[in-house]
């Protein structure tokens, strides 16, 4: 059932209001709007009186957000983002079948983008869009239907299918590895290490492992798998890498396992989706779809 009248003010007053509250002035937003001053102020004024709450505080020419309004502002300022959202991928599929898909960077690039052709030829009516996400995040606040995870089977308010497994290897560039003289893994203490935020205790885990005893690990800090790759090609030091992921570099050669110790990880690849959404049309398919390709 749809709320009262009262608390679904009319877009326009919403926009105004979005516009005041971002430019932090009636004159600039009614600029941007192409509306005259006195416009937008009725439109604020008119606001204000439905919801029965002061949005602003008028100080001389200028205005500020209230408190409330604040928490208004942010709230509305998603609503009209999803709403815009929601239209432009209308007009895109006009006839339906969209998917908001969450990928995380290197998977998505290296892994997913090379076989997503075979997906949209075998599902012509579906359309997907790719937005980066790093971490979990609340499906019940983003417009994304799915999203690929890598961790353990958890994800809050969310079902998870199982993908991947995933082996890494310590890679490096073929003179790095000559110029350290790295022929166990013990030698690595010696030897730059490179570290990814997302898994910061990797390479503690890795040494744990081949039963190397170390003190601390320290070494330069990337937030993705590709730009470690990128360093590692460059000599700069040795990365933790997915062998699935860097199959190219391993067989031209630009990448090399600075010693032959690889390793599975205790953590997978899921897709995850929420609960209400499992019986989407679009959903349903590329699940089907990506399940195959991920046990090829």
């Amino acid at each position: 059932m749809l709320a009262s009248r009262r608390f679904l003010p009319s877009t326009s007053l919403l926009i105004a209001f979005e516009a005041v509250s971002r430019t932090g002035s009636v004159t600039a937003a009614a600029r941007e709007l192409d509306l005259t001053q006195s416009a937008v102020s009725r439109q604020i004024k008119a606001l204000e009186e439905q919801l029965g709450v002061e949005l602003f505080v008028r100080e001389r020419q200028t205005v500020r957000l209230t408190l409330a309004g604040d928490g208004y502002a942010r709230e509305i300022r998603e609503a009209l983002r999803r709403i815009s959202s929601a239209s432009l991928n209308l007009r895109a599929n006009p006839h339906g079948g969209t998917l908001n898909l969450a990928i995380l960077p290197t998977f998505g690039t290296r892994w997913l983008a090379p076989r997503l052709g075979r997906f949209l030829a075998a599902n012509p009516g579906v359309t997907i869009n790719l937005v980066t996400r790093l971490s979990p995040f609340d499906f019940r606040l983003d417009s994304i239907d799915a999203a690929i995870h890598f961790g353990h089977a958890h994800w809050p308010g969310a079902e998870l299918t199982f993908l991947l497994s995933e082996k890494t290897i310590p890679a490096c560039s073929p003179e790095f590895r000559s110029r350290h003289a790295i022929n166990a893994a013990q030698d690595l203490l010696e030897a730059p290490l490179l570290h990814l935020t997302t898994r910061p205790d990797a390479w503690e885990r890795w040494f744990a492992d081949n039963g190397v005893s170390f003190q601390t690990v320290h070494g330069m800090l990337f937030d993705q798998f590709a730009t470690a790759a990128q360093a590692a090609m460059a000599g700069l030091g040795v990365a933790l890498l997915p062998t699935f992921l860097i199959q190219d570099e391993l067989k031209r050669g630009d990448l090399v396992a600075a010693v032959d110790r690889e390793t599975e990880s205790s953590e997978h690849y899921y897709l995850a989706y929420p609960p209400e959404r499992a019986d989407y049309a679009p959903l349903d398919a590329f699940r089907d779809w990506i399940v195959r390709e991920a046990a090829i």
